[in-house]
């Protein structure tokens, strides 16, 4: 059960970083259903100097989707800014397109 716990932990901190200017591939998934409407969000003041807000998205998990609550980043740099991922359709369906600093 603790080689389980850690190896979570170590895969969350691991993909939930966003503060990565250049992500690493994702494989993009095709869902049949448009995401639901964004939820608003009620930013609380940021932790610290050097912190940039990282809004809140839908995320797809097998057959729904999920959501996922914003949170404060430290900035990879000076003046940098979260851009937020977005959901876009094409002929295929709806794919996520994710955030990244700017």
């Amino acid at each position: 059960m603790k080689r389980l716990t850690l190896a979570s932990l170590s895969l969350v901190l691991g993909l939930g970083c966003a503060s990565n200017p250049h992500p690493a591939r994702y494989e993009m998934v095709y869902v049949p259903r448009r995401p639901p409407a964004m939820r608003v969000e009620v930013v609380p003041a940021p932790p610290g100097p050097g912190f940039g807000w990282v809004g809140g998205y839908w995320r797809w998990e097998r057959d729904g989707y999920a959501w996922t609550a914003g949170r404060w980043e430290r900035a990879p740099h000076a003046h940098a800014v979260w851009l937020n991922g977005r959901w876009r359709q094409d002929r295929r369906g709806w794919y996520w397109v994710p955030g990244h600093w700017r």
